[in-house]
């Protein structure tokens, strides 16, 4: 069963692809994507890469968190489940 990654303190110059590519030294990556900024595009810092099963994921947290990329230490962990966000909601009784 495949694990979803938290990958966290990325440089903002870092792609999906790229992303992709380091952590296949870890395993079978099932995707990768650098979260962006909706309005300008530009990467937030952090990620998520699902490894295909759960002994690769252990060896990609083992293998990157804490570690040196470009610069800067990842922050690599189990991703946690998303939680419901309340949308907003304008009120009408003005």
């Amino acid at each position: 069963m495949a694990t979803n990654l938290y990958v966290g303190n990325l440089p903002y110059s870092v792609n999906n692809d790229q992303l992709k590519s380091t952590f296949a030294q870890a395993g079978n990556v099932a995707s990768a994507v650098v979260i962006t900024d909706k309005f300008s595009g530009r990467s937030k810092g952090f990620g998520f890469v699902e490894m295909a099963s759960e002994d690769e994921a252990k060896a990609a947290i083992e293998m990157f968190n804490g570690k040196d990329f470009e610069g800067r230490n990842l922050v690599v962990n189990e991703a946690r489940p998303r939680e419901e966000r309340k949308t907003f909601r304008p009120r009408n009784d003005r």
